[in-house]
């Protein structure tokens, strides 16, 4: 079995659950759910799982944070990864197809953070926000789990935070590509948990500290 010869080979470790965390809903934009999109990725499952983790999160008094992507067409921001997907041109600023999809519409109170690499932490102000917010433990959800959830893991492992990547509430168009990440990135970069678990985490954190941590924007 492969877990088991990723074991013997000192893979598969655990970072562990911290003491304060925060919710990231990576990139749940229009583009990944409208049919007509050339960018529709088949994830409606992983929708669904996302709902259900950001309506937890909301109710433990975890924060949510959200990305998505947009590229102003003008040639400023049109770097090697626009180049790459060419697909991105279609998130422009006022696009339809960039908004996050209304079914996880932000709170007030809840940061959208407009990024335009794969990680969620690239060039953006995501490890400062966590940091002033005392943010030890990041669970991730959204798209997509070769891409940018992937990435993302990477840089939470980098900066230092445990990434905790939610499997009911991540998705990517292919699913031989979904599974193949989810295992890499559990041996090497972040813990891959079920939904259960984090439920059960969750429950437990919050009988034991009854005072809610909230990042507010």
């Amino acid at each position: 079995m492969p877990d088991d010869d990723y074991r013997q080979a000192g893979f598969l470790g655990q970072v562990g659950f911290g003491s304060a965390p925060a919710l990231l809903i990576v990139d749940p934009v229009v583009a990944y759910f409208d049919r007509t999109s050339p960018l529709y990725a088949g994830v409606e499952d992983a929708l669904a799982g996302m709902r259900r983790l950001r309506d937890l999160a909301r109710a433990n008094g975890v924060p949510v944070i959200f990305t998505r992507q947009e590229f102003t067409g003008d040639g400023v921001d049109r770097g090697l990864y626009r180049r790459k997907v060419p697909a991105l041109d279609l998130l422009r600023p006022g696009s339809p197809l960039a908004a996050i999809v209304p079914a996880l519409a932000p709170a007030a109170d809840e940061v959208v953070i407009v990024k335009r690499y794969p990680s969620a932490f690239f060039a953006t102000y995501l490890t400062q926000r966590l940091r002033e917010g005392g943010i030890d433990t990041l669970l991730i959800a959204g798209l997509t789990t070769s891409g940018c959830i992937r990435a993302t893991a990477m840089d939470a492992l980098l900066n230092g935070i445990a990434g905790i990547v939610v499997r009911e509430a991540v998705g990517d168009r292919d699913a031989a590509q979904h599974q193949a990440n989810l295992f890499d990135i559990a041996a090497k970069l972040a813990d891959v948990r079920g939904e259960a678990e984090i439920v059960t985490w969750l429950g437990a954190r919050r009988r034991a500290s009854p005072r809610d941590r909230i990042l507010r924007s």
